[in-house]
């Protein structure tokens, strides 16, 4: 994984998986919607320290879990 970036895995299955901040390393809540697709990509600040994380979610069918991997924006 490239330096700067955070992924994680959630089992959560009502659509609320959690990121960790690139820059603070608190863990924040996001909300995914399954009706965008199974490949999102979008800017969400953190709850925190409110500095923005570029968010990029896929869903893995076979795990029945989101995957997010989080990277400073650009």
């Amino acid at each position: 994984m490239e330096d700067g970036m955070t992924a994680m895995k959630s089992k959560n299955t009502n659509h609320t998986p959690a990121f960790r901040c690139v820059y603070c390393g608190e863990f924040n809540h996001t909300f995914v919607d399954p009706s965008q697709g199974k490949i999102q990509k979008y800017i969400e600040d953190c709850q925190i320290c409110c500095r923005p994380n570029d968010l990029s979610i896929s869903y893995d069918k076979w795990n029945k879990e989101f995957i997010i991997q989080a990277s400073p924006t650009q």
